[in-house]
Parts: structure tokens; sequence; C-alpha cells
């Protein structure tokens, strides 16, 4: 295409220089036909009610500049067409004297809906005047069979993780239409779910991305389930909506069970005061972090010699995912236990995990037990001091 529209330019200022040369007026001459006006696909199939884009290249076959007029010369009725240039609609464009305008203008075209099928012909002009202009004839093949079947999809489609995993799923659209489409792009997901979508190549997140007529895009799907998602499969439908068709496709998210058991207090401390041989009671939380039910726990505990430590409940049947339980834990210090620090080790666990608490016991010497010892020491030291003040002097 493009060595043809060199070809044609470097032709017309041949004869252009020949008929100057022959006229002897090389300044005021001017060649009938000094402009090229083309696009590249100047015939197309569509279907009823489709909007097509004609990209417009325009060539100056002189080397002058021109400000030329564009209309629109034939169309057949209830067709609706305009021309655009960057984002507003135009009625001229200036075509530089060097080089081809690539896309100068853009000629948006409306077939009805109610067209038939059929061939049919637009007439385009553009005029700088002085003879100078051309004309483009472009053909729409109007058929209700598609010219390709567009699609949305991904080589690998299922992936699995572990709860806490995002995934990532490489898809690609196809635009097999005869025309340029802007696609919607949407994902149903779970409650709580993040998708996202992101064109190959770049980093920013799209809501939409227009492909050209029979291209292709890449896109990647980014899927983030919530931290606490359960075992198991999930399937994401999701869909690129044009003007003209609504593709769709199905990614799965298998996440594996995750087992994890949490053991402490429902303030968080893990320290109590005791006396010996006296029964504290202790509330403990228990919480299941994983994404599996946990079943069979069992609470255990390691003391100082001669210590008891009891459960008012020392299996759990089940513990659901994300769920808390309450359970009492009595320490009852060695009656002989001396006053100060002692450690008790709490445990909860079954087949697939475990946690540990330890709790800092300190053994306390009771006010009583505290005042009786003051009396006895006073009465001791009273005594000694009657002794020595009878017998002192003797």
């Amino acid at each position: 295409m493009k060595r043809w529209k060199a070809w044609k330019r470097n032709s017309a200022a041949a004869l252009l220089l020949a008929g100057m040369i022959a006229a002897g007026n090389p300044m005021t001459a001017h060649a009938a036909g000094g402009l090229d006006m083309s696009t590249d696909y100047p015939g197309i199939m569509a279907k009823a009610g489709e909007s097509l884009n004609f990209a417009l290249d325009f060539d100056s076959l002189t080397g002058q500049g021109y400000d030329a007029a564009l209309s629109v010369t034939s169309m057949p009725e209830g067709w609706e067409g305009y021309f655009r240039g960057s984002s507003s609609d135009v009625s001229r464009v200036h075509i530089a004297g060097e080089g081809i305008s690539e896309g100068l203008a853009t000629f948006n075209l409306t077939l009805p809906s109610d067209v038939k099928e059929g061939t049919y012909h637009v007439g385009l002009k553009a005029d700088a005047g002085e003879g100078n202009e051309d004309t483009l004839e472009l053909e729409i093949v109007v058929s209700q069979a598609e010219t390709g079947q567009s699609n949305f999809s991904s080589e690998y489609p299922e992936q699995e993780g572990a709860s806490g995993t995002s995934f990532s799923f490489d898809t690609t659209l196809v635009n097999n239409k005869g025309a340029e489409q802007s696609y919607s792009l949407s994902a149903e997901a779970p409650s709580g779910w993040q998708v996202g979508f992101v064109p190959s190549g770049e980093t920013t997140q799209v809501a939409s991305v227009t492909v050209d007529a029979g291209s292709s895009k890449g896109l990647t799907v980014n899927i983030t389930p919530p931290e606490s998602i359960k075992e198991g499969e999930y399937t994401i439908p999701c869909t690129a909506v044009s003007s003209g068709e609504t593709l769709s496709t199905e990614l799965k998210v298998k996440i594996t069970g995750s087992y994890e058991v949490a053991l402490s207090t429902p303030s968080g401390r893990l320290s109590l005061d005791a006396y010996a041989n006296d029964k504290e009671e202790v509330t403990l939380s228990i919480t299941n972090n994983g994404n599996v039910d946990l079943k069979n726990l069992n609470l255990t505990s390691t003391a100082p010699s001669n210590w008891e430590v009891s459960f008012s409940e020392s299996t759990i049947d089940v513990l659901e995912a994300g769920a808390t339980k309450e359970v009492t834990a009595y320490m009852t210090p060695d009656s002989d236990a001396l006053t100060g620090d002692y450690v008790v080790t709490l445990s909860v666990n079954n087949a697939e995990t475990s946690s540990d608490a330890e709790f800092r016991v300190s053994v306390k010497t009771r006010t009583a037990w505290g005042i009786l010892a003051v009396l006895i020491i006073a009465a001791l030291l009273a005594g000694l001091g009657y002794i020595f003040k009878k017998y002192g002097r003797r």
C-alpha cells in the first residue's frame, strides 16, 4: 500500500514538472488530482447494527500543503457517517506537503439494525480546491454470518493453593469481528474476593480494553481470595462485553487445606497469682486460624511436681474454621509450694496442628499468715526484752 502511494506521488510529481516546463510558468501551474486519500481496508464485512471505523491516510502528490474539505458523496439511506480527528468531529484536514499523513482522520460509519444482507458502497471526498481532490469508495458487505468467532480464554484456567495465596491467570481476548471492539471487563466473584484485569506488559488495572479487528489482546486476571477462605473449589466467571457480543470464560481456584490453632486467653495475659494448695481458674481461648474444621483437639498440661491442672473440657470434638472456643483451666499449686514464680505450660493439639502457651504463676503467702508471723516475732522480741531488763543488772 505504502509503495503504491509513493509511486503515485512520484508519478504525479513527474507529470506536474513536465506540465510546468511545457507551460513555461512553474510557479503558477497546478496538477489536477494533487491529493491522495486512502484507507488500509476499503472493503470490509459487517453485520447489521455494527459501527465501523476507517482510518484515513492523506498524501500530497505535489509536495504542497493543502487544507482539504471532507464530505460524504454517497451513502445508503438510513446509514450514519461522520469524520473524526483526534477527539472531535471534523470537516477539514490539513495535509502536509511532505510525507504521508497516516490516520489523519477517521470515518465512523454506523449500519442500521435492520439493514439487509448485501453489498453497499459509501463515497468519500477530500477537496482542497483548484482541482486538488480525491475520492474514496468504501465497500461494505453486510452478512449475518460471523466473520469469525471471537473468544475469551485461558490456556490454564485452573490453579490451586493454600489460603492467603494470590492467583494470576494469563488470558487472551480475541476479536474476530470486522471492526474494532471496545470490551468492558467484569467478574462474578464470591463476597470478599478481589479480581483485577491488567493488560499484558502493563501494570495498571483496567475496566475495559479496545481490540482491533482480527486482533487479540493478552490480559492477566489477578484473583485474591479473602484470608479466611475455607478449603474447596471456587469458580470465577469473567466476562468481556462489547456493543455487539458478550464473551465469557471461567477461571477455577482450588483452595487447599491449612491447619492452624492458637491457644491464649481472651485478654492475651499469660500470668496469674496463686496460693499453695488453692485452686485458681484461668479462661483459655482456643482459635482455629486455618480454613479446615479441626477435630478431636486435646488439652494437656506440663506443671511443677505435685501441682494439679485440669480443664472444664479436655477434648473439643469439632472447632470450625475461624471459630474460637473458651475453656476453663484449673491450677492448684502444691501445698508445700514456696513463694515465687513457676511456669505451667498448657497445650492444645490434634493430628494436624498444635499450640502451646506458657503461664507464669506467682505463688504468694496469704496475708493472715504474714500477720501471725509478725506477731510471733514481736512476742519473741518482747520476751527477750523483758528477760534482759529483769536479769541484765545481775
